[in-house]
């Protein structure tokens, strides 16, 4: 019962975000949202699933009067991770993702400017790095990072699930790519851009990533 009500409220949500950015009454709506759903549902996901998708949502609903067009960025949440293939290279997920958003929303009669808009938020999040004045972009890619200034215990158990995600990967390979991602993200100037939540984020995300960058590069655990 629990888990129906939390389904039925994120399509409240959804309805009510699509509503906002223009979609035509009685377009689908509830059906694309049970879609949505049905890809942040699959198997292979252990970090990116709803409770990812519930969080980004919550940091955008708590702190949507600093977005331009909230509801365009709830919907860009809705679809950021939407395509989600461990195995895919690149941004092929982001650009699968803005692509899948393009063709929902365009068939629920989202205008095609807002359309375009949405496009435009889901492939920021592949690199994270927002264009000055960017409020709708900032909020999205600080809600997407917002897990890395949780506290050490949950950042970690973060850390695992993106490591179950990749299971296929050899240890040594994943070392070395994880990696990479982590030293991109502390190259930002900023991991956080809007102030409210830079100034409560910045420094212990800063310091999760440093802790886990560290165990890395390190002798892997056991070794020796």
């Amino acid at each position: 019962m629990r888990q129906t009500r939390a389904v039925a409220d994120l399509l409240d949500r959804w309805r009510a975000a699509a509503r906002g950015a223009g979609a035509k009454p009685g377009a689908g709506s509830t059906r694309a949202g049970e879609r949505l759903l049905a890809r942040w549902r699959e198997p292979h996901r252990r970090y990116h699933t709803v409770a990812h998708l519930t969080a980004v949502l919550d940091v955008v609903d708590r702190h949507a009067g600093l977005a331009e067009r909230a509801d365009l960025v709830r919907l860009a949440a809705w679809c950021h991770d939407a395509v989600y293939d461990p195995r895919a290279a690149g941004d092929a997920n982001e650009r699968d993702s803005a692509a899948l958003a393009g063709n929902v929303l365009t068939g629920l009669g989202v205008p095609a400017p807002a359309v375009a808009q949405v496009r435009r938020l889901v492939l920021l999040t592949a690199g994270h790095a927002v264009p000055p004045g960017d409020r709708d972009g900032a909020l999205l890619c600080d809600a997407d990072l917002g897990v890395l200034a949780a506290p050490p215990t949950v950042y970690d158990s973060y850390a695992a699930a993106v490591r179950q995600e990749y299971a296929h990967v050899p240890e040594p390979a994943f070392r070395a790519g994880r990696a990479a991602v982590l030293g991109g993200l502390l190259a930002l100037p900023a991991l956080f851009r809007l102030p409210p939540l830079a100034s409560r984020w910045e420094q212990p995300a800063r310091a999760n990533l440093r802790r886990e960058l560290a165990t890395l590069t390190g002798p892997p655990v056991g070794a020796g």
